[in-house]
């Protein structure tokens, strides 16, 4: 297995039931972590408090594989679990019973320093920035000057935003529970956010995939996604999905701001080998996709 050292790579791996095998088999493909400091910040996508297809939300054991990696690495980590009430959730909630609350506390018991984070809750702090959308905002301190952020997403897609993948995922950072008032804007909102809080790696779940933000429909991809430019990861979970990624709004803005490549190298599984052709979205906002 050939390593790369460079930050354009994006690895495809075949998800098998040890996920901390296939995910530490993804991250030797693009070279590791990199540099680890604390606090480390995990985004998972817990996009609401009922799952309709058991793919929405990332799973725990996924999260709980990437904690083992980290701590295998660095037991010394302090390492937060971290997302936002929304109007689709409770937070506090919903870390309970997706089983969030229950990791932490285990990983307490065994006297490391992982905690979970309701960002709703979190005092904020205002930062010096002019966006696109955002001047100066004010955000969840721990996310003012994290030390490495990883952002777990789902492979889906979104009547918004085409897609929720590495970029979108960052949209929980929003301590507001009334989200809905930066859809007219969201690509924006995504954008600056990623430069805001930019993640240092980010992982797919895309074992399977999920049309629509909730579903109904899934398909089988029996894959993992894993980069460390989130751009570049969305490009390569776009192209598995059957779809172009320089037609989609904020992957090709989030490009322009290094975060990667729309045409990333991609490592281990062929593309051809993983590709299925999703639908796109119903109700799709015109604002996500680039004119031809």
């Amino acid at each position: 297995m050939k390593c790369a050292l460079a930050m354009e790579y994006v690895a495809l791996v075949k998800a098998t039931p040890d996920f901390e095998k296939s995910l530490d088999e993804g991250l030797k493909f693009i070279g590791g972590f990199g540099n680890l400091q604390s606090p480390v910040i995990i985004k998972p996508n817990i996009c609401t408090i009922s799952d309709g297809t058991g793919y929405s939300v990332t799973s725990v054991k996924v999260i709980e594989a990437v904690v083992n990696l980290l701590l295998r690495e660095n037991p010394s980590l302090a390492i937060r679990i971290v997302e936002s009430d929304s109007q689709s959730k409770w937070v506090s909630k919903a870390f309970d019973k997706f089983g969030y609350s229950t990791l932490a506390e285990d990983r307490q018991r065994q006297n490391f320093d992982v905690t979970c984070v309701n960002l709703s809750e979190s005092p904020t702090e205002m930062v010096a920035f002019e966006g696109d959308y955002f001047t100066n905002p004010e955000l969840p301190d721990v996310l003012v000057r994290p030390g490495y952020v990883i952002s777990v997403a789902q492979a889906k897609t979104h009547y918004l935003t085409f897609i929720t993948g590495a970029l979108k995922n960052l949209f929980g950072f929003l301590p507001r529970k009334d989200q809905g008032v930066y859809h007219k804007l969201i690509n924006e909102v995504i954008v600056d956010l990623a430069r805001l809080v930019p993640p240092s790696l980010c992982v797919i779940d895309a074992r399977v995939g999920v049309e629509g933000w909730n579903g109904p429909k899934t398909r089988a991809l029996d894959t993992f996604i894993i980069g460390h430019k989130a751009a570049s990861v969305d490009a390569t979970m776009l192209r598995v999905m059957g779809f172009d990624p320089k037609s989609i709004r904020h992957v090709v803005e989030a490009s322009k701001y290094d975060h990667g490549s729309l045409d990333p190298v991609i490592l281990g599984e062929p593309l051809d080998s993983v590709k299925v052709q999703f639908k796109a979205p119903k109700g799709l906002d015109s604002d996500a996709m680039l004119s031809s």
